[in-house]
């Protein structure tokens, strides 16, 4: 079975809002909505995909982020290992580069998910979600990240 290395970043703004996108429908997982990120190139380590793939998918520069955990998960056709990040530093102004849909949502709308939110994630995703709803951010870093409007 084909396995396929992704980080994935929990980005943080003012008031613990977190950067979200939507896949594109012709995609694996189309139409849903997803924490930042991509598959690691062979030449690079965790951290390095994180920064490159940032920066090519919502034009940011991450200049602070740490671990948040990691998710194995198995799609029957192919299992991904996520490594998920939690970005509270990062210069830049992000938006879908890519012409993705993106938004910012408060910690506990993202958590809840309520049916009228149209927030559905990826099964892969759950464990993140399920560790924000019971555990919340890593507390050590402060985001002084502004949201454009």
């Amino acid at each position: 079975m084909k396995v396929i290395q992704v980080v994935a970043a929990i980005i943080v703004g003012p008031e613990q809002r977190i950067f979200i996108t939507r896949r594109p429908d012709h995609l694996h997982q189309g139409g849903l909505w997803e924490f930042p990120g991509g598959k690691l190139e062979a030449s690079e380590n965790p951290e390095q995909a994180l920064t490159r793939e940032l920066f090519e998918e919502i034009d940011i520069q991450v200049t602070h982020a740490q671990p948040y955990m990691r998710v194995d998960h198995d799609y029957g056709d192919k299992k991904v290992v996520l490594d998920i990040w939690q970005v509270d530093g990062f210069s830049g102004n992000a938006h879908g580069k890519e012409g993705q849909q993106c938004r910012w949502v408060d910690l506990h709308s993202l958590t809840a998910r309520s049916a009228d939110q149209d927030l559905d994630f990826p099964a892969a995703n759950q464990p993140i979600l399920e560790r924000l709803a019971e555990q919340g951010l890593n507390p050590q870093m402060m985001s002084t990240n502004k949201i454009a409007d």
